[in-house]
């Protein structure tokens, strides 16, 4: 079984690879295809807002609108991917027993270096600018993602009642009493 396990460990990034090439794809797109995406993610929202609210909104009035939030939609978007990458890298990393301090610092490199090469990706797509102020955005969803996973994962491992305290507890016990 441990060399099952063993064996296994690797295939633990794979969910990491898979939002990279995601994120690659999403970056691979033209300006105008990117734009008209969001945009219609943005519509769409502030069409639910005013189904939900019955504010009776007219097109325009809605176009207007979704306009107004299509800049911060695009921002959540990046968080949301960079956050989901860094979930994706921390819990393999924290398997292979990095944790605190170097969880932040070997995941945050990988994420924030990704994010780098991703923008320096964009200068080659048509209608597409690398910019800082994305690697910014992307740095910050990282941030959250390795501080989810790192909140998570401290607390089901720290919790006094959880079953695998008390199942390693009772092994201790067991080894202390074949000793005595």
């Amino acid at each position: 079984m441990k060399i099952l396990i063993t064996l296994l460990k690797p295939l633990s990034f794979l969910p990491a690879l898979l939002m990279m090439y995601i994120i690659f794809s999403f970056s691979a797109q033209t300006g105008e295809v990117s734009g008209e995406l969001s945009y219609k993610i943005s519509y769409q929202i502030v069409e639910t807002k005013n189904e939900l609210l019955n504010t009776g909104k007219s097109y325009d009035e809605l176009a207007y609108e979704a306009e107004s939030i299509h800049y911060y939609v695009r921002k959540a978007a990046h968080m949301t991917e960079y956050c989901l990458l860094a979930i994706a890298i921390s819990f393999p990393l924290y398997v292979y027993r990095i944790r605190g301090f170097w969880l932040f610092i070997l995941a945050g490199i990988i994420c924030v270096g990704f994010a780098g090469l991703d923008e320096y990706h964009q200068s080659f797509v048509s209608g597409r600018t690398p910019g800082i102020r994305d690697v910014g955005f992307d740095s910050l969803g990282a941030l959250v993602g390795i501080l989810l996973v790192q909140l998570f994962c401290w607390s089901s491992l720290h919790n006094p009642g959880s079953p695998g305290k008390s199942r390693r507890k009772t092994r201790r016990l067991k080894k202390h009493r074949r000793r005595s």
